[in-house]
């Protein structure tokens, strides 16, 4: 059998320089919360992060958005493609409300300016 990756890998655990490769938008399938989906990407690898547009993602996304040097402004997603930041990489585990098991996925954490 031959076979073929046509992905990056995820980044690694760890701090990591990425660009904003694509964005897309949804509702979250349990409480219908809006997100945004940001897939950060570079050389090594990449990783997708939901910011969910709640009061407690208010925080996470103001942190974000003040990574870009975008504090305090309204910002069309769109706008933030090819912007790059510097960001954390690791993994959580919580209780799956579908199966009651854990899952463990990789998240992006404390967002900083890119030369950071």
């Amino acid at each position: 059998m031959k076979i073929h990756a046509e992905e990056k890998p995820f980044l690694p655990n760890g701090r990591h320089v990425v660009a904003i490769t694509d964005i897309e938008e949804g509702t979250s399938e349990h409480k219908g919360v809006p997100f945004f989906n940001v897939r950060f990407e570079n050389e090594e690898g990449f990783i997708n992060h939901r910011f969910y547009q709640s009061e407690p993602g208010q925080p996470i996304i103001a942190e974000f958005l003040k990574a870009l040097g975008m504090e305090g402004q309204e910002v069309d997603t769109e706008e933030l493609i090819d912007t790059s930041l510097s960001l954390e990489v690791e993994e959580r585990s919580y209780p799956d409300p579908d199966s009651d098991k854990e899952k463990t996925i990789k998240q992006a954490r404390d967002f900083r300016p890119a030369g950071t």
